[in-house]
């Protein structure tokens, strides 16, 4: 069973840079791997380009074609609170389970 609780593109693309730094093709490759969500070129650019406005992720230098991105700190944080809420929903959510 593939369960997609967290399907927010912008999100996905964090947790994808936490593990390193990623090209967009790259990205999607494992968002699909550890999410088990395809996002389209336009979708994933769309949020990318969310991303840098936000101050989450910044665009590295490089000479290759494809330019990779890494979370920056601001990003760090804002993905650990979005973590630390979706754990808390879990864990109450398998509270309530208990008593169903």
């Amino acid at each position: 069973m593939n369960c997609n609780i967290v399907t927010d593109p912008q999100l996905l693309i964090l947790a994808s840079l936490a593990s390193g730094a990623k090209h967009g093709y790259a990205m999607m490759d494992d968002i699909e791997t550890f999410g088990g969500v395809r996002l389209g070129a336009g979708t994933l650019y769309g949020a990318i380009t969310r991303l840098e406005e936000k101050g989450w992720i910044r665009r590295l230098d490089s000479e290759e074609r494809r330019k990779p991105y890494r979370i920056t700190a601001d990003g760090v944080r804002h993905l650990e609170e979005q973590m630390a809420e979706l754990d808390r929903i879990v864990k109450s959510t398998l509270r309530r389970l208990r008593h169903a």
